[in-house]
């Protein structure tokens, strides 16, 4: 009698084709660009809600005045020493547009708007959400422009969702509201 062992060709060919299928649904289920766009969203996150705490203590040392808005206005946080260091700028996906009408106040692709007047609106630092899963928070993606902000109003930072047909402008400070 010869008895052969192992398997056959067929029997192969069959099982690597059911392994080829089980990759392709685990990577269509974790989506590597979402868990990417989701891994900056949250140091945007992390980052915004460092920034927001230095900007209050830099209000608190300086005699109830804001850092001046502008293109070094991180630099000017590290310098009064509210701040370690500059946070790095994190990369947007392509196509995406952070930080549209904050004026002078855009550095590493953080907005910041000051209070300019005595009685006028408070502070708030911001920055653009890309996950879907942040962005249907607000529902449609055509619709709304999902946006994380520390305010000094409301004292923490959150989801804000912002008209996306006015070319997601940003709010101004005092006029947001949270999601939550």
């Amino acid at each position: 009698m010869n008895v052969k062992k192992g398997f056959t060709l067929i029997e192969l060919l069959i099982v690597m084709a059911i392994l080829g299928v089980l990759a392709v649904v685990v990577l269509v289920a974790i989506n590597p660009v979402q868990q990417l766009a989701r891994t900056r969203d949250a140091g945007r996150k992390s980052a915004i809600t460092q920034i927001g705490h230095a900007l209050e203590a830099y209000y608190t040392t300086q005699g109830a005045t804001y850092v001046a808005e502008s293109t070094t206005w991180i630099d000017d946080l590290v310098a009064a020493g509210e701040m370690a260091s500059v946070p790095s700028a994190i990369a947007y996906g392509s196509g995406f547009t952070p930080c549209t009408g904050a004026g002078g106040g855009i550095q590493n692709d953080y907005c910041y708007y000051a209070q300019t007047a005595q009685g006028g609106p408070p502070m708030v630092v911001l920055t653009r959400l890309e996950s879907d899963s942040e962005v249907s928070k607000c529902g449609d993606p055509a619709d709304f422009c999902a946006l994380f902000v520390w305010s000094s109003a409301d004292g923490r930072g959150g989801l804000v969702c912002d008209d996306s047909t006015d070319g997601c402008d940003e709010p101004i400070p005092g006029s947001m509201s949270f999601t939550e």
